[in-house]
């Protein structure tokens, strides 16, 4: 009992720090969509040169970064390794979520601009009433396998010291109890099945649109 006590101690963190970074990650991702798809051609290539780089680097080193950069450069340590791993995450999925978003209003046919445009409509009434619903609805599928994604994601705050569940059952390792370690596949099993069977309830709900 104590051995699980610990385990769902420690996927409390992983909880935290999933919640953390979806509320914060989304919206930031939709930011620097726009940013990237802005016709001020600085900002565009500042903000795509940004997402290339967040994705060609594993967010293993992006952890250590956060965490070691500040300190070795402007003399400010990073206090709390919650905070670099909420940092490191947010940021990087943030990079994900753009892409999934700029590819999601790519998608959409320019006559559905011009059609709103007849109507008399002005660009943000375009996108709030007939661009975007189209677009959450593409956008689903694969923001839910980010959002997964994510919640197995969060065992890599180990490698910063952070005491997640993967952290806590490595603990009980090295005194030789094996079957935590094990044990903790249950917990993002559960997680994972919860998250399935609620996209595939939204995507139900959104199926008004079909290509």
């Amino acid at each position: 009992m104590k051995i699980w006590l610990s385990l769902l101690e420690g996927f409390e963190f992983n909880l935290m720090l999933f919640g953390g970074t979806i509320v914060c990650a989304i919206p930031l991702g939709l930011l620097i969509t726009f940013c990237s798809m802005s016709k001020f051609k600085p900002l565009s290539v500042l903000s795509r040169i940004f997402v290339w780089i967040i994705r060609g680097t594993p967010l293993m080193l992006q952890l250590f970064v956060v965490l070691y950069v500040p300190g070795i450069v402007f003399g400010v340590p990073m206090k709390s390794r919650l905070l670099a791993a909420f940092i490191a995450f947010i940021i990087n999925y943030a990079a994900y979520f753009s892409e999934i978003y700029r590819g999601g209003i790519e998608s959409i046919p320019r006559g559905q601009y011009e059609a709103g445009q007849v109507l008399g409509l002005t660009k943000g009434q375009i996108f709030r009433k007939i661009v975007l619903f189209q677009v959450i609805k593409r956008i689903v599928p694969p923001m839910g396998n980010e959002i997964i994604t994510l919640v197995k994601d969060t065992s890599l705050a180990r490698t910063i010291a952070v005491s997640e569940i993967m952290m806590s059952a490595e603990n009980f390792s090295k005194q030789g109890i094996i079957w935590p370690l094990f044990s903790t596949g249950l917990f993002f099993l559960a997680m994972c099945g919860i998250l399935t069977l609620l996209f595939n309830k939204l995507e139900k709900k959104l199926d008004y649109y079909k290509a």
